[in-house]
């Protein structure tokens, strides 16, 4: 106890350099933080999981995928032919995507005009979609309460509440949609909800029967000229397996059907075809992880080493009585080590349960758009990487100085005061 007093009085010595040496490190672990939350998330999605994981199918040699949507039916429950085959449930373990693209206004089409859909089963998004397990319980019953709405009306829509601000509408607003990829099939909608606070505030979901209803009543309409997406409106099937032996006897079972050739499709465990679309951001993520985060440690270590030499240079006096009042250098090193890491410790464990709490129940996230995430929640694992950093930085930074200060010569420091 002793110690840690005498540390905490040292550190009182000069406010004003402490002050701003942890004003610093607070900033940079900020900073850090942020960066590592994105880094973090991406590694658990692209990941492998033992059990209890999702695949994606898609067509094999186009991106973006479009396949037939006759192939929905066999696809979702996993393509079973014979006796012995695996049959996906595909009432809870399966889920289709088909992309619609549009516009509020024709005749402006600028990026807050814009709505980009889901197509889906209403009822799947809580049950297949990723990152449900952010909401609460209530929240859930509430997002469950609007897809039964629009499975009872196929007009009613979910938007994000951050692209419902970007077209300028509110919940319980009529829109008219003019697609842009579905170019002749534009659609009258309601607006009935919003997505809880997360990574689906600039997403909107759009009940698939009434996208294929429409689609079918062009084709009926133009008999001598159907649609250039009949045969090309089916995006992606997600399918849910218990384990890795499940996925390859799908994934066989899917490959080697003769009704799946033209076009052929692929399937992939779902954090293979995530990596996939993440090759577009490689370099920008090896630049955060490989450039800036060490920058950032690298400099925060700098800081404090900085402080800590200024601090030894200005108490080698002291720390000559020290020496000769019985301290030895070993406790030397301890008390100059400790001054900095009470620093270090303390300014990181700040940062980090203020980031976190600010970003995750302020800010809403990270707005920080890569692939299919829009938005990045600080996890709770990021409280300790506050203090890691913190006490690891400052350990690094004041070694050099600690060792400096343990091996003063009491006899140089009084002959250049005689």
């Amino acid at each position: 106890m002793f110690y840690f007093r005498l540390m905490f009085l040292n550190l009182r010595r000069n406010i004003i350099r402490t002050s701003l040496t942890a004003i610093a490190s607070i900033v940079l672990v900020f900073v850090v933080t942020l960066v590592w939350t994105v880094l973090w998330f991406l590694n658990l999605v692209t990941s492998e999981k033992a059990k209890d994981f999702k695949a994606i199918i898609t067509e094999k040699w186009q991106i973006p995928s479009q396949m037939p949507y006759a192939y929905e039916a066999s696809l979702s429950e996993g393509a079973p032919g014979k006796e012995g085959d695996y049959k996906i449930d595909k009432s809870v373990d399966a889920m289709t995507w088909q992309f619609y693209g549009a516009t509020i206004d024709p005749e402006k089409k600028t990026r807050d005009n814009i709505i980009f859909f889901f197509s889906m089963e209403p009822m799947k998004m809580t049950k297949m979609m990723d990152g449900m397990e952010e909401y609460s319980a209530s929240q859930l019953d509430q997002l469950n309460k609007l897809c039964e709405e629009m499975v009872k009306d196929k007009r009613k829509i979910i938007v994000g509440t951050e692209r419902l601000q970007a077209i300028n509408k509110k919940v319980g607003e009529r829109i008219k949609l003019t697609s842009f990829n579905y170019k002749g099939i534009d659609l009258e909608v309601e607006i009935i909800g919003s997505f809880p606070e997360g990574r689906y505030n600039q997403s909107a979901i759009l009940n698939r029967d009434y996208l294929n209803d429409s689609m079918d009543d062009y084709n009926r309409k133009n008999p001598n000229s159907k649609h250039p997406m009949t045969n090309r409106n089916l995006n992606l099937v997600w399918i849910r397996v218990p384990d890795k032996d499940v996925f390859q006897k799908v994934e066989s079972q899917i490959t080697d059907s003769p009704s799946f050739t033209s076009p052929a499709v692929k399937v992939e465990t779902a954090s293979s075809g995530i990596s996939t679309f993440l090759d577009a951001y490689r370099d920008l993520l090896w630049g955060l992880r490989w450039i800036l985060a060490p920058f950032i440690l690298a400099t925060m270590a700098l800081i404090i080493a900085v402080a800590i030499s200024i601090s030894v240079r200005e108490r080698r006096k002291e720390i000559a009585v020290m020496k000769v009042i019985g301290f030895t250098p070993m406790q030397i090193l301890f008390l100059v080590l400790g001054e900095a890491v009470m620093v270090g410790g303390f300014s990181g464990l700040f940062s980090s349960v203020a980031t976190t709490v600010f970003i995750n129940n302020v800010a809403g996230g990270i707005k920080f758009p890569i692939a299919f995430f829009p938005i990045f929640m600080i996890p709770i694992d990021a409280i300790w990487w506050g203090p890691a950093i913190g006490i690891s930085t400052a350990l690094g930074g004041s070694l050099l100085p600690s060792l400096s200060a343990c091996r003063v010569k009491v006899s140089e420091v009084f002959a250049r005061i005689s």
